[in-house]
């Protein structure tokens, strides 16, 4: 049976704080404390929120206060909760809540909505193995097999999976700390790809969620502004917390590390010039792995002079603002990457606590 879920995703800085501890810590032990069935967090590498104070591994002493970005997926009655909860912190940052369906392994492929294009994101374990090989990996292999547009691995730094707190440690092998795959595509090869997983993986958790396509390998399919908003579902109706900003829009921006516009790699140029312009936030995230359209999936290269990893920079503001700020996404995407857009349909910024 499939479950309706929400998924509630934190913007802040490594270095945050409420109340003398790390935001970050606060953040996880409250999830596991609401037992939520999946909570990842992820380090990016490059970023700004609404203040624009930019975020970079480029740079060692901004290199310590690189973005955060926390994901928390359940049911509603698990995650309403643990919105005020998180809200309540204080701490500079964005929560965002967006709608997903978490799918039955059993049948997969008979729960997918109606929808030309989907986003799966499918969890796994950082060690966790299919047939002597890295699942991650395997799990792109299908993907790609299956005809998906394209797939990203981001490695979780923590996180909780079935309430259970996962953290990533030095001297351990870190097995059940939580990575994700995400995926893109059209729903048929979509469907075939949540089957194949179900199939392959012991215990599968895959999610879906709506997503239009603006953008693949330099073609353009459709702009931001001509996608309609039409995701405000009346299970929507009390996303919005109190002072909450409202509905938001988000882009999704996937490049390799390794392509250059003049000369700059596309990611670094992309937060560069969003920023310039004012953009409300971005935030730039390594993956691990990944490929898009017919490229081979694909990681770092022994002794390659550049990475040949994907990164995935997500855009977050007002419709208005996205279809403006989108002529530089055109730009930079011109010849490469894969380009999304999604509905915010509810978000609300942290806010530092006043000074005593």
């Amino acid at each position: 049976m499939t479950d309706e879920a929400l998924k509630l995703t934190t913007y802040f800085g490594e270095r945050a704080r409420v109340g003398g501890r790390l935001l970050a810590e606060e953040l996880l032990d409250i999830q596991a404390g609401h037992a939520i069935r999946l909570g990842v967090l992820l380090r990016g590498i490059q970023g700004f929120g609404a203040k624009h104070h930019l975020r970079t591994d480029r740079l060692l002493t901004l290199s310590e206060d690189l973005p955060l970005v926390s994901i928390a997926i359940d049911a509603r009655e698990r995650i309403e909760p643990l919105r005020e909860d998180l809200a309540a912190l204080g701490g500079e940052g964005l929560l965002t809540m967006e709608r997903a369906v978490v799918l039955d392994p059993s049948s997969p492929a008979s729960q997918l909505p109606a929808r030309s294009e989907l986003k799966l994101t499918v969890c796994l374990g950082r060690h966790e193995r299919v047939e002597g090989e890295p699942a991650f990996t395997a799990v792109c292999s299908a993907l790609r097999k299956e005809g998906v547009s394209g797939a990203t691995v981001l490695l979780g730094v923590d996180g909780t999976v079935g309430g259970e707190r996962r953290r990533a440690r030095f001297f351990a092998s870190n097995r059940g700390v939580p990575l994700l795959v995400l995926s893109v595509g059209a729903a048929e090869p979509i469907g075939r790809a949540a089957q194949a997983l179900a199939q392959m993986l012991p215990s599968p958790l895959l999610t879906i969620e709506r997503v239009r396509v603006c953008k693949r390998d330099g073609e353009l399919l459709q702009a931001p502004s001509d996608a309609p908003l039409t995701d405000r579902a009346p299970a929507l109706g009390t996303v919005p917390a109190a002072g909450g900003e409202g509905e938001r829009q988000k882009l999704t921006v996937v490049t390799s590390e390794a392509a250059r516009h003049d000369g700059r790699p596309v990611y670094l140029e992309l937060v560069r010039r969003l920023r310039a312009e004012g953009a409300a936030g971005a935030t730039a995230l390594r993956g691990i792995w990944g490929f898009h359209g017919e490229h081979a999936p694909h990681g770092d290269r022994l002794l390659s002079l550049r990475r040949h990893v994907p990164v995935v920079t997500e855009v977050i503001d007002t419709p208005a603002r996205v279809a403006a700020l989108f002529g530089i996404v055109d730009e930079l995407t011109r010849e490469r990457g894969l380009v999304t857009s999604e509905l915010v349909p509810a978000s609300a910024a942290l806010r530092a606590p006043p000074a005593l």
